[in-house]
């Protein structure tokens, strides 16, 4: 085989693995439309200059949205760039060449977030693109050697030393396209990110160490990409584990969400009697003021510390008091007390545990559905009974015998068919009863993860389209049996808890679904919830 020939089919692999290796990422839909604009961008950009040899903007364009976005992102903006810019340029055996050597571009940019930072200043940035540039020709240089007669180095040093106009040219047009437009880019991509990507920062996360830290710095990315085509797969490998985006290392369980942006949602949807509606704007009620704050407390922030017109959420469930009726109210609002750190037994118009015990049929249950009973069980254990308690017990017991034939457990009794929300709550509720219950729970968990949808989140039913509440409920319940929701992927998805964050809207509100945006206040408070993976019930923050 000649080196052509040799070289050419390195050069092919090391891009199928490096595509491979990011279509394993699964990126979400809105990366992927993020991807293809900024390639497209690059693209043109390249073709716009066409007429000037070398003066090109797609280098800093490339490097800086790899700065941005990470090395998976990078890689691919620079690869499809190169390949759809020579739609106009022309297509040739360079073009895998130009595609591995523009990805890797962005794989540089990638690395240097780290000891950059966010806000590089422009001349970093335009110094990064033109060693970015300079990298990019001292490999596009190999792609040349190997059509020489001469395979030496030498041989090499005369092919640089013939192109070395041409590359000072490229080097000094991506340091001047890097220094003039790269912080303005870079501030605008840095926006983007962060409402498209989970951040996680574990405290306990020890430092990439061996080949990984050796790839931090610019002199060792320079010293490997002089032999890139053979060690393009090494190189790709060893950079993802410098990533802090690295979609095949979960989080530690500890590890916290940024929630800053759903947080102030809520804080803005609250009303002046304290309490919270449907949407901003709307009337306060009572279930969409009970899940607000039980949703607060879960990310830990006192809901009482929430006021608006001098009230606070615990005023508005006590001046709701009046409204509750059967025993979903009942079990919601007690919950809801508990996470407040209020008396439970406190509401005016008589004690709501005693009310809620009122429903209570023979058999253990609540009114004979598995929903109620699991919340009942949920609401009692807020009110400070034991898991010993014989409401509790019996409860549990009924419970534990509506378990359907799949493991999961649907609204009302055994034959009803399984549904994701009930069997996540009876999760929660057999977990709160005690320990005796870890069939159940093994089984119920076993129903959760053949219900994840392939894009990490989950349906109301088995094989319907993903919704954040769903979802959110499915991570309570698999908290609740000790399962860390960060790690549970379906056929290399992402996690749920990931699924819930690509759901972020613009105004800090989390979405319904992809096509849904209806109830955004319950929404949003639920995926906090899920977010933060507490089980139900949820004690106040200190609590």
């Amino acid at each position: 085989m000649s080196w052509q020939l040799a070289s050419f089919a390195i050069v092919l692999g090391s891009l199928g693995a490096a595509f491979w290796w990011y279509e394993r990422s699964h990126p979400p839909a809105k990366l992927v439309a993020v991807i293809a604009t900024l390639a497209a961008l690059a693209a043109l950009g390249r073709d716009a200059f066409a007429a000037v040899p070398d003066v090109k903007p797609i280098t800093a364009i490339v490097l800086v949205s790899g700065l941005a976005f990470g090395v998976r992102p990078g890689f691919a903006i620079g690869a499809i760039s190169a390949l759809a810019s020579n739609i106009l340029l022309g297509q040739g055996p360079w073009t895998p060449w130009q595609m591995l050597g523009w990805g890797l571009v962005g794989v540089f940019g990638a690395l240097l977030r780290r000891p950059l930072g966010e806000r590089p200043p422009a001349l970093a940035i335009g110094l990064a693109c033109a060693l970015g540039a300079e990298m990019f020709n001292l490999l596009l240089d190999v792609y040349t050697w190997t059509g020489t007669g001469d395979h030496t180095f030498a041989g090499y040093g005369v092919v640089v030393g013939g192109a070395l106009a041409f590359d000072l040219t490229h080097v000094g047009a991506s340091f001047a396209f890097g220094f003039a437009f790269g912080p303005a880019l870079l501030r605008m991509l840095v926006r983007v990110r962060a409402r498209l990507q989970v951040t996680w920062r574990d405290a306990h996360a020890a430092r990439p160490a061996g080949v990984a830290r050796l790839l931090g710095g610019p002199p060792a990315a320079m010293l490997l990409l002089l032999c890139v085509p053979l060690i393009a797969l090494g190189l790709t490998a060893c950079a993802d584990a410098s990533s802090s985006t690295t979609a095949g290392a979960p989080p530690a369980r500890d590890a916290r969400v940024a929630i800053a942006r759903e947080l102030a949602y809520l804080k803005a949807a609250q009303n002046p009697d304290g309490g919270f509606g449907v949407a901003p704007g709307q009337p306060s009620s009572e279930l969409y003021s009970a899940w607000a704050a039980i949703g607060l407390a879960a990310a830990g922030r006192d809901p009482v510390s929430l006021r608006k017109g001098g009230h606070s959420v615990l005023d508005a469930l006590r001046g709701e008091a009046a409204s509750l009726h059967g025993a979903g109210d009942l079990e919601r609002t007690i919950l809801a007390l508990r996470a407040c750190g209020a008396p439970v037994r406190s509401l005016p118009g008589g004690d709501p545990v005693q009310r809620l015990l009122g429903f209570r049929a023979g058999d253990g249950s609540f009114s004979h559905l598995s929903n109620l009973t699991a919340f009942g069980i949920l609401a009692l254990r807020a009110a400070g009974y034991g898991p010993g308690a014989a409401p509790v017990g019996a409860a549990a017991r009924w419970l534990a015998l509506q378990q359907e034939a799949d493991g999961g457990f649907s609204y009302a009794a055994r034959g009803g068919g399984s549904d994701v929300d009930d069997t996540a709550a009876v999760l929660q509720a057999l977990h709160a009863a005690g320990t005796r219950y870890r069939r159940e729970l093994a089984r119920g968990v076993a129903f959760l993860r053949r219900a994840q949808n392939p894009d990490g989140g989950f349906p109301q039913q088995r094989g319907g389209p993903s919704n954040a509440q769903s979802t959110a409920w499915a991570i309570q319940g698999l908290a609740a049996a000790g399962v860390d929701a960060g790690r549970v992927s379906r056929q290399g998805s992402r996690s749920p808890v990931a699924y819930i964050e690509t759901l972020l809207a613009p105004d800090g509100s989390v979405r319904y679904s992809r096509t849904g945006a209806q109830t955004p206040v319950w929404v949003t408070a639920q995926a906090l919830t899920g977010i933060a993976q507490r089980p139900l019930p949820v004690a106040p923050p200190g609590g």
